[in-house]
C-alpha cells in the first residue's frame, strides 16, 4: 500500500461510487443554476429583472445551510451513511422534476422554489460527504482521498457551469426541454450510482435528533470549536471559501473590463474560471505527493503564502484597464501580460488546493467519528456566513459611498485589481493570525521542508499506532540530532519531545523547538533541578492529553546500535498511573540515520566533533520511521521490554 497512488482509489468500490455521486451532484447543481441564467437570456428579460434573479438565486441556494445544517448533521450522525446518500439522491430526483417543470413552463418562481429545495438537499448531503471518508479510507489515504474529492468537485463545478451555459445555445429553441431533461437524467444517474456504495455504519445510531435548529446550531458550533486544532482548521476552511467567493465573484466583470473580453460574451470569463478550477484540482492532487501520504499540516502555511504571492502578482500584472478590448482567448494570451495573468490565476488555485485539503484531513482525523457529521455541519454553517460576508464585502468595497438613513457613508471605491490586492494582503494577515494561534502549522512546515530536503522519508504503520486523541508516550532509539524533527514530520499529531537542554542552542532549530513546546532535560548529576522540572512538565503534558516523545537511551548512540533504556521511562509511567491516568506507549524506531551528518558515527573512530557535520555519503538518503503496535496503559511495561520492542522494530537480533 505504501507505494500506491491516490488514483488507485478510483478503481475500488469503497471509494469510486461515492466519488462519482458527489461529482455528479456538484455538476448537476451548477448545470441547474447556470441554466436558470441562460433561460433569462432566452426569455429576453430586462437587465434589471435579470440582475434581480441572478442575485436572488445564490441567496436562496445558501439559505438552507443556515436553517438546516444542524439538523442535517444529526441525521448524518444517526443514519447508516449509504442509506442517507440514497435518500438524498432520491430527493434530488424529485426536486429536479420540479425544476424540469419550471423549465418547460418557463416559470421563474417555480425554478427558484426548486433552487431553494436543491439547497436543502445539498445541506443534507454536506455532512455525510466529508464524514464518510474516515470510515472508508485508511489513515494514510485520507489526504489523497480528500484531494480527489476537492479535485472532482472543482472540475465538476466548472464543467457544470460550461454545460449549463451552452445547453440553450446548442439546443436553440428547444433549450428549456434540453435543460429539463439534463437535470433529471443527472439526478437519476446519481441515485443509481449511490446504490453501489458499500454500507457504512452510522457514527452515533443512538443519537436523539433535536429538530429545533436554533439551539442545535449553537450546539454544533460549540462542538466544532471544542478542539483547538480542529477549531482553527475550520476557520481556515471557511477562509478558503471567503477567498474563493471574493475571487470568483469578480471574474465575470474582471474578464470583460480588465482582460479585454468581448461584451456580453462569457468565453474569457469561463477561461479564467477554468484556470482557477484546474489549479485547485492540481493543488488538491499534489497534496498526497508532498505530504508523503500523511496529514501534513505544513502544507497549510505553504498554501497560504502562495495564495498571497499570486494574488499580489495578479494585481501587478494588470492594475489598470487593458490596452485592447474585444479579445478572444487566443488574443488575450498573446497580449502583454496575458500569460502572466493566466499563470497567476492557476497559481492561486493550486496553492488554494494545498491550503484546504490538509485542513479537511485534519478535521476528519482528529474528530471522533461519533461527532464528525455534526462538526461538518458546524463547518457548513460557518462557511455560509463567510460566503455571504465575502459577497457583501465584495460589492461594498467597490462602491465609493452608501446612503443610509439620509447619511452618506464613504466607502473605498476599489477597482477589481485593487480588490485582489486587498484580498492578498488580508489573506496574509489572516494566515499570520491563525499561525500565531496554532504555531503547529508553521512548525510542521519548517520540519517538513528541512526533513524532506535532506532525506527520502518513509513511514510504516505510524498513523494506526498514534491515538487520534488523548495522551501517549512515544519511545524511540536516538541516532542523530535530527531525530525529533524526523519524528515530528512523521507523526500526525503535535509531539512534545524531551530533549537534552543544550540541543536548544543549535542555530536554526531553536525557534522550532520552542514553538513545539519541547521539554528540556539534564542529567541528575549535571542539573537535578532541571531534571525534576522536566519530569513535572512531562506529567503535566500527559495529564492534558498531549503526546510526549522521549529517547530512553538518554544520549545519541556512539556505535549505531541501541543502548540500554534508562529507568526514566518507568518513572514517567508510574507517575501517570499514580495520578489515575495510565498512558499507552507507542514504540518507534529510526532506520538509516547512522550515516547522517548529525549522528556520532565518527566519534568512535576518534574523528571528534567535526565528524558530526560531515557531508552524508548520499544526498537525500532513504530513511524509515517504523511504529509498533500501541501498548495499552494496562500492560506491565518496563524499560527492558520497551528496549526489546524498539530493537525488534529496527531489525536487531534478539
Amino acid at each position: 500500500m505504501a507505494g500506491q497512488s491516490q488514483f488507485a482509489l478510483l478503481r475500488q468500490r469503497r471509494f469510486l461510487p461515492y466519488f462519482t455521486v458527489q461529482a455528479l451532484g456538484a455538476f448537476n447543481d451548477n448545470v441547474y443554476r447556470q441554466s436558470i441564467i441562460a433561460l433569462l437570456f432566452f426569455l429576453g428579460v430586462s437587465t434589471a429583472e435579470r440582475t434581480l434573479y441572478t442575485n436572488l438565486a445564490p441567496a436562496l441556494f445558501i439559505l438552507p445551510y443556515f436553517l438546516f445544517s444542524a439538523i442535517a448533521g444529526q441525521i448524518a450522525e444517526k443514519l447508516e451513511k449509504q442509506r442517507l446518500i440514497v435518500i438524498t439522491t432520491a430527493m434530488e430526483i424529485v426536486i429536479m422534476s420540479v425544476a424540469a417543470a419550471g423549465f418547460l413552463l418557463e416559470n421563474m418562481p417555480v425554478l427558484l422554489v426548486a433552487l431553494f429545495l436543491t439547497g436543502m438537499q445539498s445541506t443534507l448531503f454536506g455532512p455525510v460527504k466529508y464524514s464518510i471518508l474516515p470510515s472508508v479510507l485508511r489513515p494514510e489515504e485520507l489526504t489523497g482521498g480528500n484531494g480527489l474529492v476537492e479535485m472532482g468537485t472543482s472540475i465538476a463545478i466548472l464543467a457544470g457551469m460550461i454545460y449549463g451555459g451552452l445547453v440553450f445555445k446548442l439546443a436553440g429553441s428547444y433549450g428549456p426541454e434540453a435543460a429539463a431533461l439534463s437535470v433529471v437524467v443527472l439526478a437519476v444517474a446519481g441515485n443509481v450510482v449511490a446504490r453501489m456504495i458499500p454500507r457504512v455504519d452510522a457514527g452515533a445510531p443512538a443519537l436523539q435528533v433535536n429538530w429545533n435548529p436554533i439551539p442545535e446550531s449553537r450546539a454544533v458550533m460549540r462542538l466544532a470549536r471544542r478542539q483547538l486544532a480542529v477549531r482553527n482548521a475550520i476557520l481556515g476552511v471557511s477562509w478558503f471559501w471567503f477567498v474563493g467567493t471574493v475571487l470568483t465573484a469578480q471574474l465575470p466583470t474582471y474578464a470583460e473590463v480588465y482582460l479585454g473580453g468581448v461584451v456580453n460574451d462569457t468565453a474569457l470569463y469561463i477561461f479564467a474560471l477554468a484556470l482557477f478550477s484546474i489549479g485547485v484540482g492540481a493543488g488538491s492532487l499534489l497534496c498526497e505527493k508532498l505530504s508523503a501520504r500523511t496529514v501534513e499540516l505544513g502544507l497549510v502555511p505553504l498554501g497560504a503564502f502562495g495564495i498571497t504571492a499570486f494574488l499580489l502578482d495578479l494585481y501587478l500584472a494588470r492594475p489598470a484597464l487593458p490596452p485592447a478590448t474585444g479579445l478572444t482567448i487566443a488574443q488575450f494570451l498573446q497580449a502583454p501580460g496575458g500569460w502572466r495573468i493566466a499563470v497567476d490565476l492557476t497559481g492561486i488555485g493550486l496553492f488554494t488546493g494545498l491550503f484546504v485539503v490538509p485542513l479537511f484531513a485534519l478535521i476528519q482525523s482528529r474528530t471522533p467519528k461519533s461527532e464528525l457529521s455534526r462538526v461538518i455541519a458546524g463547518l457548513n454553517i460557518q462557511n455560509s456566513l463567510f460566503i455571504v460576508t465575502a459577497a457583501v464585502l465584495g460589492v461594498l468595497v467597490q462602491m465609493d459611498g452608501l446612503i443610509v438613513a439620509g447619511l452618506r457613508i464613504p466607502l473605498p471605491g476599489l477597482s477589481i485589481p485593487q480588490v485582489f490586492l486587498a484580498l492578498g494582503i488580508a489573506n496574509l494577515l489572516v494566515a499570520i493570525w491563525i499561525f500565531t494561534l496554532v504555531p503547529e502549522f508553521l512548525m510542521r512546515l519548517a520540519s517538513m521542508l528541512l526533513v524532506r530536503a535532506l532525506y527520502r522519508l518513509r513511514e510504516r504503520d505510524v498513523d494506526p499506532a498514534i491515538p487520534a486523541e488523548g495522551p501517549a508516550l512515544i519511545v524511540c532509539n536516538h541516532v542523530s540530532y535530527m531525530d525529533a524533527l524526523i519524528l515530528a514530520a512523521s507523526i500526525p499529531r503535535p509531539v512534545r519531545f524531551v530533549m537534552y537542554h543544550r540541543i536548544f542552542a543549535i542555530p536554526g532549530l531553536r525557534w522550532i523547538f520552542r514553538h513545539a513546546k519541547a521539554i528540556p532535560i539534564a542529567g541528575a548529576k549535571e542539573d537535578p533541578v532541571l531534571m525534576q522540572k522536566a519530569f513535572d512538565a512531562i506529567d503535566a503534558a500527559l495529564a492534558e492529553g498531549e503526546l510526549v516523545g522521549i529517547f530512553p537511551e538518554g544520549q545519541l548512540t556512539r556505535d549505531g546500535g541501541i543502548g540500554a533504556f534508562k529507568s526514566g521511562v518507568e518513572r514517567i509511567l508510574a507517575r501517570a498511573a499514580e495520578r489515575g491516568q495510565p498512558v499507552p506507549v507507542v514504540p518507534m524506531a529510526l532506520r538509516g540515520m547512522w550515516t547522517s551528518m548529525w549522528s556520532r558515527r565518527g566519534d568512535a573512530a576518534g574523528a571528534g566533533r567535526l565528524a558530526r557535520m560531515r557531508v552524508p555519503r548520499r544526498f537525500r538518503a532513504h530513511i524509515e520511521v517504523v511504529a509498533g503496535p500501541r501498548i495499552e496503559a494496562t500492560a506491565d511495561v518496563t524499560a527492558a521490554s520497551l528496549e526489546a520492542q524498539v530493537r525488534g522494530l529496527r531489525g536487531d537480533a534478539a
